[in-house]
Protein backbone atom coordinates (compact mmCIF):
# COMPACT_ATOMS: atom_id res chain seq x y z
CA UNK A 1 0.00 0.00 0.00
CA UNK A 2 2.79 2.32 0.71
CA UNK A 3 4.53 1.74 -2.94
CA UNK A 4 0.79 2.61 -4.21
CA UNK A 5 0.37 5.55 -2.41
CA UNK A 6 4.16 7.12 -2.94
CA UNK A 7 3.70 6.07 -6.84
CA UNK A 8 0.22 7.74 -6.43
CA UNK A 9 1.91 10.66 -4.95
CA UNK A 10 4.11 11.45 -7.26
CA UNK A 11 2.30 11.09 -10.73
CA UNK A 12 -0.19 13.67 -8.63
CA UNK A 13 2.39 15.64 -8.45
CA UNK A 14 3.84 15.35 -12.02
CA UNK A 15 0.61 15.97 -12.77
CA UNK A 16 0.75 19.00 -11.26
CA UNK A 17 1.56 22.89 -12.45
CA UNK A 18 5.01 23.60 -11.61
CA UNK A 19 6.15 27.29 -12.09
CA UNK A 20 10.03 25.89 -12.24
CA UNK A 21 8.45 22.95 -14.67
CA UNK A 22 6.20 24.38 -17.22
CA UNK A 23 5.20 21.75 -19.37
CA UNK A 24 6.37 22.23 -23.28
CA UNK A 25 6.48 20.75 -26.22
CA UNK A 26 9.62 18.91 -25.89
CA UNK A 27 9.41 17.89 -22.60
CA UNK A 28 8.56 13.62 -21.81
CA UNK A 29 5.20 14.62 -19.88
CA UNK A 30 4.06 16.02 -23.08
CA UNK A 31 4.89 13.68 -25.34
CA UNK A 32 3.44 11.34 -22.97
CA UNK A 33 0.45 13.00 -22.62
CA UNK A 34 -0.01 13.80 -26.37
CA UNK A 35 0.38 10.23 -27.26
CA UNK A 36 -2.43 9.53 -23.97
CA UNK A 37 -4.89 12.23 -26.05
CA UNK A 38 -4.04 10.95 -29.17
CA UNK A 39 -5.78 7.37 -28.69
CA UNK A 40 -8.62 8.60 -27.63
CA UNK A 41 -8.85 11.57 -30.16
CA UNK A 42 -8.75 9.08 -33.12
CA UNK A 43 -12.06 7.79 -31.78
CA UNK A 44 -13.74 11.55 -32.77
CA UNK A 45 -13.60 11.48 -36.32
CA UNK A 46 -17.84 12.08 -36.41
CA UNK A 47 -18.54 13.56 -33.34
CA UNK A 48 -17.26 17.42 -33.91
CA UNK A 49 -19.06 18.57 -30.18
CA UNK A 50 -17.91 15.63 -28.50
CA UNK A 51 -14.29 16.31 -30.46
CA UNK A 52 -14.59 19.84 -29.13
CA UNK A 53 -15.34 19.15 -25.93
CA UNK A 54 -12.17 16.85 -25.08
CA UNK A 55 -9.99 19.06 -27.12
CA UNK A 56 -11.08 22.17 -25.05
CA UNK A 57 -10.85 20.09 -21.98
CA UNK A 58 -6.92 19.21 -22.40
CA UNK A 59 -6.19 23.09 -23.63
CA UNK A 60 -7.07 24.08 -20.10
CA UNK A 61 -5.48 21.66 -18.72
CA UNK A 62 -2.70 21.96 -21.01
CA UNK A 63 -2.15 26.13 -19.91
CA UNK A 64 -2.98 24.62 -16.25
CA UNK A 65 0.20 22.56 -16.76
CA UNK A 66 2.24 25.57 -18.55
CA UNK A 67 1.12 28.89 -16.24
CA UNK A 68 -1.46 27.58 -13.96
CA UNK A 69 -4.89 29.04 -12.43
CA UNK A 70 -4.42 31.62 -15.23
CA UNK A 71 -6.53 29.66 -17.41
CA UNK A 72 -9.12 31.57 -16.03
CA UNK A 73 -8.09 34.73 -18.01
CA UNK A 74 -8.77 32.74 -21.40
CA UNK A 75 -12.29 31.50 -19.99
CA UNK A 76 -12.80 35.92 -19.24
CA UNK A 77 -11.64 36.91 -22.65
CA UNK A 78 -13.65 34.17 -24.48
CA UNK A 79 -17.12 34.81 -22.41
CA UNK A 80 -16.55 38.86 -23.20
CA UNK A 81 -15.09 38.77 -26.71
CA UNK A 82 -18.16 36.52 -27.98
CA UNK A 83 -20.72 38.52 -26.23
CA UNK A 84 -19.36 41.90 -27.76
CA UNK A 85 -19.56 40.34 -31.35
CA UNK A 86 -22.81 39.14 -30.61
CA UNK A 87 -23.46 42.36 -30.13
CA UNK A 88 -22.28 43.76 -32.77
CA UNK A 89 -23.86 41.47 -34.99
CA UNK A 90 -26.95 42.75 -34.02
CA UNK A 91 -26.90 46.10 -34.56
CA UNK A 92 -26.14 49.08 -37.14
CA UNK A 93 -25.77 52.00 -34.81
CA UNK A 94 -22.17 53.30 -35.82
CA UNK A 95 -22.07 54.87 -31.94
CA UNK A 96 -22.73 51.61 -30.45
CA UNK A 97 -20.54 49.18 -32.76
CA UNK A 98 -17.45 51.80 -32.11
CA UNK A 99 -18.56 51.49 -28.07
CA UNK A 100 -18.65 47.73 -28.07
CA UNK A 101 -15.61 47.38 -30.19
CA UNK A 102 -13.37 50.09 -27.92
CA UNK A 103 -14.81 48.05 -24.47
CA UNK A 104 -13.20 44.75 -26.43
CA UNK A 105 -9.80 46.51 -27.01
CA UNK A 106 -10.39 48.09 -23.67
CA UNK A 107 -10.49 44.62 -21.89
CA UNK A 108 -7.89 43.09 -23.71
CA UNK A 109 -5.10 45.44 -24.02
CA UNK A 110 -6.41 46.50 -20.36
CA UNK A 111 -5.63 43.19 -18.97
CA UNK A 112 -2.57 42.88 -20.67
CA UNK A 113 -1.30 46.18 -19.89
CA UNK A 114 -1.50 45.19 -15.98
CA UNK A 115 0.53 42.12 -16.46
CA UNK A 116 2.60 43.43 -18.79
CA UNK A 117 3.20 47.50 -17.53
CA UNK A 118 1.95 48.26 -13.99
CA UNK A 119 5.82 48.47 -12.94
CA UNK A 120 6.71 50.49 -15.76
CA UNK A 121 3.74 52.66 -15.15
CA UNK A 122 5.07 52.86 -11.70
CA UNK A 123 8.40 53.74 -11.92
CA UNK A 124 7.28 56.48 -14.71
CA UNK A 125 5.96 58.22 -11.72
CA UNK A 126 7.56 58.18 -9.38
CA UNK A 127 10.47 59.22 -11.89
CA UNK A 128 8.24 62.29 -12.47
CA UNK A 129 7.49 62.46 -9.01
CA UNK A 130 10.92 62.68 -8.05
CA UNK A 131 10.36 60.00 -4.88
CA UNK A 132 9.28 56.62 -4.53
CA UNK A 133 5.47 57.82 -4.15
CA UNK A 134 4.13 54.15 -5.18
CA UNK A 135 5.63 50.40 -4.46
CA UNK A 136 6.62 48.29 -7.26
CA UNK A 137 3.77 44.98 -7.68
CA UNK A 138 5.03 41.39 -7.61
CA UNK A 139 3.05 40.54 -10.89
CA UNK A 140 3.60 37.57 -12.24
CA UNK A 141 3.15 37.59 -16.52
CA UNK A 142 0.61 34.60 -17.44
CA UNK A 143 2.37 32.64 -19.82
CA UNK A 144 0.99 33.54 -23.64
CA UNK A 145 -1.17 36.50 -22.68
CA UNK A 146 -0.24 38.11 -25.54
CA UNK A 147 -0.48 35.80 -27.88
CA UNK A 148 -4.22 34.95 -26.92
CA UNK A 149 -5.24 38.56 -26.80
CA UNK A 150 -4.20 39.63 -29.68
CA UNK A 151 -5.80 36.87 -31.50
CA UNK A 152 -8.98 37.79 -29.60
CA UNK A 153 -9.10 41.23 -30.78
CA UNK A 154 -8.43 39.88 -34.42
CA UNK A 155 -12.06 38.22 -33.90
CA UNK A 156 -13.82 41.45 -33.14
CA UNK A 157 -12.57 43.61 -34.80
CA UNK A 158 -12.96 41.23 -38.03
CA UNK A 159 -16.71 41.31 -36.68
CA UNK A 160 -17.08 45.11 -36.62
CA UNK A 161 -15.62 45.50 -39.72
CA UNK A 162 -18.17 42.71 -41.42
CA UNK A 163 -15.60 40.58 -42.66
CA UNK A 164 -16.61 38.20 -40.41
CA UNK A 165 -19.62 36.85 -39.17
CA UNK A 166 -20.06 36.03 -35.33
CA UNK A 167 -20.29 32.37 -34.11
CA UNK A 168 -23.50 31.55 -32.16
CA UNK A 169 -21.71 28.91 -29.85
CA UNK A 170 -19.41 30.23 -27.22
CA UNK A 171 -17.88 26.27 -27.54
CA UNK A 172 -16.77 27.14 -31.22
CA UNK A 173 -15.27 30.29 -29.84
CA UNK A 174 -13.67 28.86 -26.61
CA UNK A 175 -12.08 25.84 -28.93
CA UNK A 176 -10.77 28.35 -31.38
CA UNK A 177 -8.61 30.76 -28.91
CA UNK A 178 -8.00 27.98 -26.67
CA UNK A 179 -6.74 25.46 -28.87
CA UNK A 180 -3.74 24.41 -27.47
CA UNK A 181 -0.84 23.61 -30.25
CA UNK A 182 -0.85 27.67 -30.60
CA UNK A 183 -2.23 28.74 -27.51
CA UNK A 184 1.21 29.65 -25.49
CA UNK A 185 3.68 30.70 -28.23
CA UNK A 186 1.31 31.63 -31.25
CA UNK A 187 1.24 31.45 -34.67
CA UNK A 188 -1.19 33.85 -33.50
CA UNK A 189 -4.33 32.48 -36.03
CA UNK A 190 -6.79 34.03 -37.40
CA UNK A 191 -10.38 33.09 -36.45
CA UNK A 192 -11.43 33.40 -40.57
CA UNK A 193 -8.73 30.78 -41.36
CA UNK A 194 -9.57 28.87 -38.31
CA UNK A 195 -13.14 28.76 -37.77
CA UNK A 196 -14.30 27.21 -40.70
CA UNK A 197 -12.44 24.21 -39.76
CA UNK A 198 -13.86 23.87 -36.38
CA UNK A 199 -16.92 21.55 -36.89
CA UNK A 200 -15.13 19.47 -39.75
CA UNK A 201 -17.28 16.35 -39.98
CA UNK A 202 -15.78 13.37 -40.70
CA UNK A 203 -12.16 14.29 -39.37
CA UNK A 204 -10.34 14.21 -41.77
CA UNK A 205 -5.92 13.63 -41.65
CA UNK A 206 -5.07 12.90 -45.10
CA UNK A 207 -1.71 10.97 -45.78
CA UNK A 208 0.07 13.80 -46.10
CA UNK A 209 -1.09 16.10 -43.14
CA UNK A 210 0.09 13.33 -40.91
CA UNK A 211 3.56 12.81 -42.77
CA UNK A 212 4.14 16.64 -42.79
CA UNK A 213 2.80 16.82 -39.55
CA UNK A 214 5.36 14.35 -38.06
CA UNK A 215 8.39 16.16 -39.93
CA UNK A 216 7.75 19.39 -38.68
CA UNK A 217 7.15 18.21 -35.36
CA UNK A 218 11.31 16.37 -35.82
CA UNK A 219 12.36 19.55 -37.50
CA UNK A 220 11.21 21.27 -33.93
CA UNK A 221 12.70 19.30 -31.71
CA UNK A 222 16.21 19.65 -33.72
CA UNK A 223 15.60 22.92 -33.70
CA UNK A 224 14.80 23.73 -30.00
CA UNK A 225 16.06 20.99 -28.39
CA UNK A 226 19.49 20.17 -30.13
CA UNK A 227 20.46 23.69 -31.41
CA UNK A 228 18.80 26.33 -29.64
CA UNK A 229 19.11 25.17 -26.00
CA UNK A 230 22.51 23.56 -25.81
CA UNK A 231 23.97 26.96 -27.61
CA UNK A 232 22.38 28.83 -25.21
CA UNK A 233 23.07 27.43 -22.01
CA UNK A 234 26.61 26.21 -23.11
CA UNK A 235 27.83 29.50 -24.59
CA UNK A 236 25.36 32.78 -25.33
CA UNK A 237 23.95 32.93 -22.29
CA UNK A 238 27.36 33.11 -20.91
CA UNK A 239 28.43 36.14 -23.44
CA UNK A 240 25.55 38.06 -22.65
CA UNK A 241 25.86 37.95 -19.33
CA UNK A 242 29.67 39.07 -18.90
CA UNK A 243 30.51 40.43 -22.55
CA UNK A 244 33.37 42.30 -20.52
CA UNK A 245 34.57 38.76 -19.59
CA UNK A 246 35.67 38.16 -23.25
CA UNK A 247 36.77 38.78 -26.79
CA UNK A 248 35.51 40.81 -29.43
CA UNK A 249 35.56 37.42 -31.68
CA UNK A 250 33.53 35.58 -28.98
CA UNK A 251 31.31 38.08 -28.33
CA UNK A 252 30.70 38.43 -32.40
CA UNK A 253 29.79 34.99 -32.43
CA UNK A 254 27.68 35.23 -29.11
CA UNK A 255 25.81 37.81 -30.79
CA UNK A 256 25.60 35.17 -34.34
CA UNK A 257 24.76 32.16 -32.20
CA UNK A 258 21.90 34.32 -30.18
CA UNK A 259 20.07 34.84 -33.81
CA UNK A 260 20.45 31.26 -34.48
CA UNK A 261 18.67 30.65 -31.02
CA UNK A 262 15.89 32.63 -30.92
CA UNK A 263 15.00 31.79 -34.99
CA UNK A 264 15.62 27.81 -34.00
CA UNK A 265 13.27 28.53 -30.02
CA UNK A 266 10.57 30.38 -32.08
CA UNK A 267 10.49 28.70 -35.35
CA UNK A 268 10.87 25.46 -33.41
CA UNK A 269 8.18 25.80 -31.43
CA UNK A 270 5.87 27.03 -34.30
CA UNK A 271 6.89 23.84 -36.48
CA UNK A 272 6.02 21.97 -33.70
CA UNK A 273 2.48 23.61 -33.13
CA UNK A 274 1.91 23.59 -36.56
CA UNK A 275 2.90 19.85 -36.74
CA UNK A 276 0.51 18.65 -34.21
CA UNK A 277 -2.34 21.00 -35.59
CA UNK A 278 -1.83 18.52 -38.43
CA UNK A 279 -2.15 15.40 -37.18
CA UNK A 280 -5.57 16.70 -35.05
CA UNK A 281 -6.79 17.67 -38.73
CA UNK A 282 -6.01 21.39 -38.95
CA UNK A 283 -4.16 23.72 -41.47
CA UNK A 284 -2.09 26.25 -39.56
CA UNK A 285 -0.50 29.29 -41.82
CA UNK A 286 3.27 29.47 -41.97
CA UNK A 287 5.05 31.15 -39.37
CA UNK A 288 8.80 31.32 -40.55
CA UNK A 289 9.91 31.25 -44.19
CA UNK A 290 13.74 31.36 -43.93
CA UNK A 291 13.84 35.05 -42.60
CA UNK A 292 17.59 35.42 -42.68
CA UNK A 293 17.80 34.66 -46.65
CA UNK A 294 16.15 38.45 -46.66
CA UNK A 295 17.78 40.66 -49.33
CA UNK A 296 15.74 43.77 -47.44
CA UNK A 297 14.14 44.33 -44.13
CA UNK A 298 10.91 45.34 -45.46
CA UNK A 299 11.56 41.58 -46.79
CA UNK A 300 12.70 40.06 -43.14
CA UNK A 301 9.61 40.88 -41.68
CA UNK A 302 7.63 39.35 -44.48
CA UNK A 303 9.77 36.09 -43.36
CA UNK A 304 9.78 36.65 -39.57
CA UNK A 305 7.16 36.26 -37.39
CA UNK A 306 4.50 36.23 -39.73
CA UNK A 307 1.77 36.25 -38.06
CA UNK A 308 2.80 38.76 -35.70
CA UNK A 309 3.95 41.33 -38.23
CA UNK A 310 0.49 40.67 -40.18
CA UNK A 311 -1.65 41.63 -37.84
CA UNK A 312 0.59 44.41 -36.64
CA UNK A 313 0.02 45.32 -40.47
CA UNK A 314 -3.60 45.03 -40.73
CA UNK A 315 -4.55 46.32 -37.58
CA UNK A 316 -2.31 48.65 -36.29
CA UNK A 317 -0.61 50.53 -39.64
CA UNK A 318 -3.37 50.43 -41.65
CA UNK A 319 -6.02 51.59 -38.78
CA UNK A 320 -3.21 54.06 -38.00
CA UNK A 321 -3.65 55.67 -42.12
CA UNK A 322 -0.97 53.22 -43.40
CA UNK A 323 0.49 54.66 -46.52
CA UNK A 324 -3.06 56.51 -47.78
CA UNK A 325 -1.85 60.05 -46.25
CA UNK A 326 0.96 60.56 -47.87
CA UNK A 327 4.91 60.15 -47.42
CA UNK A 328 5.82 61.12 -44.01
CA UNK A 329 2.95 59.58 -42.30
CA UNK A 330 3.32 56.54 -44.19
CA UNK A 331 7.03 56.69 -42.54
CA UNK A 332 6.04 57.88 -38.96
CA UNK A 333 2.71 54.93 -39.17
CA UNK A 334 6.06 52.54 -39.34
CA UNK A 335 8.01 53.36 -36.66
CA UNK A 336 5.02 53.65 -34.67
CA UNK A 337 4.05 50.40 -35.13
CA UNK A 338 7.26 48.92 -34.61
CA UNK A 339 8.00 50.93 -31.44
CA UNK A 340 4.52 49.27 -30.36
CA UNK A 341 5.71 45.89 -31.26
CA UNK A 342 8.88 46.56 -29.31
CA UNK A 343 6.83 46.87 -26.34
CA UNK A 344 4.75 44.38 -27.06
CA UNK A 345 7.01 42.33 -26.54
CA UNK A 346 8.47 43.83 -22.71
CA UNK A 347 8.22 46.74 -20.20
CA UNK A 348 11.69 47.52 -21.16
CA UNK A 349 13.88 50.26 -23.22
CA UNK A 350 15.97 47.92 -24.65
CA UNK A 351 12.68 46.36 -26.43
CA UNK A 352 11.38 49.46 -27.32
CA UNK A 353 14.93 50.83 -29.02
CA UNK A 354 14.60 47.62 -30.75
CA UNK A 355 11.19 47.99 -32.39
CA UNK A 356 12.30 51.70 -32.91
CA UNK A 357 15.31 50.36 -34.63
CA UNK A 358 13.58 48.21 -37.15
CA UNK A 359 10.77 51.35 -37.65
CA UNK A 360 13.56 53.55 -38.85
CA UNK A 361 15.11 50.81 -40.64
CA UNK A 362 11.54 50.08 -42.77
CA UNK A 363 10.84 53.71 -43.44
CA UNK A 364 14.39 54.15 -44.90
CA UNK A 365 13.76 51.32 -46.84
CA UNK A 366 10.13 52.62 -48.06
CA UNK A 367 11.72 56.28 -48.54
CA UNK A 368 14.47 54.33 -50.78
CA UNK A 369 12.04 52.54 -52.59
CA UNK A 370 10.46 56.04 -53.26
CA UNK A 371 13.83 57.72 -54.68
CA UNK A 372 15.31 54.41 -56.47
CA UNK A 373 12.48 52.76 -57.99
CA UNK A 374 13.75 49.71 -58.84
CA UNK A 375 14.75 48.96 -55.43
CA UNK A 376 12.34 45.87 -54.52
CA UNK A 377 10.72 45.64 -51.54
CA UNK A 378 11.10 41.99 -51.40
CA UNK A 379 14.85 41.14 -52.90
CA UNK A 380 14.46 37.98 -54.75
CA UNK A 381 13.86 40.16 -57.83
CA UNK A 382 17.30 41.79 -57.62
CA UNK A 383 20.37 40.11 -59.36
CA UNK A 384 22.40 37.38 -57.57
CA UNK A 385 25.49 39.38 -56.62
CA UNK A 386 23.09 42.55 -55.57
CA UNK A 387 20.86 39.98 -53.63
CA UNK A 388 23.90 38.38 -51.71
CA UNK A 389 25.08 41.34 -50.02
CA UNK A 390 21.46 42.33 -49.51
CA UNK A 391 21.23 39.40 -47.43
CA UNK A 392 24.35 40.24 -45.87
CA UNK A 393 23.68 43.73 -44.84
CA UNK A 394 20.45 42.84 -43.83
CA UNK A 395 21.63 39.79 -41.38
CA UNK A 396 23.96 42.25 -39.98
CA UNK A 397 21.45 44.76 -39.23
CA UNK A 398 18.81 42.28 -37.80
CA UNK A 399 21.88 41.11 -35.77
CA UNK A 400 22.69 44.88 -34.44
CA UNK A 401 18.80 44.66 -33.65
CA UNK A 402 19.35 41.58 -31.40
CA UNK A 403 21.84 42.45 -29.43
CA UNK A 404 19.61 45.27 -27.33
CA UNK A 405 16.90 42.60 -27.70
CA UNK A 406 18.61 40.10 -25.63
CA UNK A 407 21.02 41.96 -23.57
CA UNK A 408 20.05 42.51 -20.12
CA UNK A 409 19.80 46.15 -20.48
CA UNK A 410 21.31 49.02 -22.83
CA UNK A 411 24.14 49.28 -21.04
CA UNK A 412 25.10 45.60 -21.44
CA UNK A 413 24.33 45.49 -25.15
CA UNK A 414 26.57 48.75 -25.68
CA UNK A 415 29.66 46.83 -24.23
CA UNK A 416 28.91 43.64 -26.31
CA UNK A 417 29.38 46.48 -29.44
CA UNK A 418 32.36 47.80 -27.75
CA UNK A 419 34.29 44.42 -27.28
CA UNK A 420 33.43 43.38 -30.93
CA UNK A 421 34.87 46.85 -32.33
CA UNK A 422 37.61 47.57 -29.96
CA UNK A 423 38.73 44.11 -28.63
CA UNK A 424 38.52 41.72 -31.30
CA UNK A 425 42.06 40.55 -31.38
CA UNK A 426 42.39 37.88 -34.37
CA UNK A 427 45.11 36.00 -32.96
CA UNK A 428 42.80 34.60 -30.53
CA UNK A 429 40.54 32.99 -32.69
CA UNK A 430 41.99 29.17 -33.29
CA UNK A 431 42.44 28.72 -29.69
CA UNK A 432 38.23 30.22 -29.04
CA UNK A 433 37.44 27.72 -32.06
CA UNK A 434 39.44 24.82 -30.32
CA UNK A 435 37.82 25.81 -27.03
CA UNK A 436 34.19 26.09 -28.07
CA UNK A 437 34.54 23.49 -31.21
CA UNK A 438 31.26 21.79 -30.18
CA UNK A 439 29.16 25.00 -30.13
CA UNK A 440 30.82 26.52 -33.90
CA UNK A 441 29.77 23.13 -35.20
CA UNK A 442 26.35 23.36 -34.15
CA UNK A 443 25.79 27.16 -35.28
CA UNK A 444 27.30 26.05 -38.82
CA UNK A 445 24.87 23.23 -39.45
CA UNK A 446 22.49 25.37 -38.04
CA UNK A 447 23.24 28.10 -40.55
CA UNK A 448 24.08 25.37 -43.20
CA UNK A 449 20.50 23.74 -43.10
CA UNK A 450 18.92 27.35 -42.60
CA UNK A 451 20.48 28.34 -46.07
CA UNK A 452 19.91 25.25 -47.77
CA UNK A 453 17.37 25.70 -50.69
CA UNK A 454 13.78 25.20 -49.76
CA UNK A 455 13.40 22.30 -52.41
CA UNK A 456 15.86 20.46 -50.03
CA UNK A 457 13.66 20.86 -47.51
CA UNK A 458 9.96 19.71 -49.17
CA UNK A 459 12.18 16.75 -50.32
CA UNK A 460 12.93 15.71 -47.35
CA UNK A 461 9.11 15.95 -46.38
CA UNK A 462 8.65 14.46 -48.89
CA UNK A 463 10.67 11.59 -47.45
CA UNK A 464 9.10 11.43 -44.75
CA UNK A 465 5.92 11.24 -45.59
CA UNK A 466 6.74 8.52 -48.21
CA UNK A 467 8.10 6.37 -45.04
CA UNK A 468 6.30 3.52 -43.28
CA UNK A 469 4.88 4.32 -39.70
CA UNK A 470 7.64 2.42 -38.12
CA UNK A 471 10.46 3.92 -39.90
CA UNK A 472 8.89 7.21 -38.94
CA UNK A 473 8.49 5.83 -35.72
CA UNK A 474 12.47 4.96 -35.38
CA UNK A 475 13.13 8.21 -36.36
CA UNK A 476 11.40 10.14 -33.68
CA UNK A 477 12.99 7.55 -31.90
CA UNK A 478 16.50 8.77 -32.79
CA UNK A 479 15.68 12.38 -32.17
CA UNK A 480 14.43 11.66 -28.81
CA UNK A 481 17.20 10.13 -28.08
CA UNK A 482 19.68 13.13 -29.32
CA UNK A 483 17.72 15.16 -27.84
CA UNK A 484 18.41 13.48 -24.24
CA UNK A 485 21.99 13.39 -25.19
CA UNK A 486 22.57 17.26 -25.23
CA UNK A 487 19.70 18.81 -23.38
CA UNK A 488 20.59 20.82 -19.89
CA UNK A 489 19.60 19.72 -16.68
CA UNK A 490 17.02 21.94 -16.56
CA UNK A 491 13.98 22.93 -19.44
CA UNK A 492 14.44 25.93 -21.32
CA UNK A 493 11.19 27.78 -21.39
CA UNK A 494 10.67 28.91 -24.88
CA UNK A 495 11.83 32.43 -25.46
CA UNK A 496 8.30 33.51 -26.30
CA UNK A 497 6.88 32.15 -23.25
CA UNK A 498 7.85 35.00 -21.60
CA UNK A 499 5.91 37.53 -24.08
Amino acid sequence: MDDISRITGAIGELLKYDPASPMIFSSGIFLFLFAAFSFFYGFMRRTPMLRMVYVSLFSVYFYYKTGGMYFMLLILVSVTDFIIARLLARTDVRLYRRGLVALSVLINLGMLAYFKYTNLFIGMFNDIMGRNILDFQNIFLPVGISFFVFQSLSYTIDVYRRQLQPLTCWLDYFFYLSFFPQLVAGPIVRARDFIPQIRQNPLVVTHEMFGRGVFLIMVGLVKKAIISDYISVNFVDRIFDNPMLYSGFENLMGVYGYALQIYCDFSGYSDMAIGIALLLGFRFPKNFDAPYKSATITEFWRRWHISLSTWLKDYLYISLGGNRRGRLRTYLNLIITMLLGGLWHGAALRFVLWGGFHGVLLALHKLMMGVFPRMKAVGTGMKRGWRIAGIVVTFHLVCLGWIFFRARDVSTGLEIIEQVFTNLDWSLVPSIITGYWEIFVIMLAGYVAHFMPQRVQDRACAAVTRNPIAVNALLMALIIWAVMQVKSADIQPFIYFQF
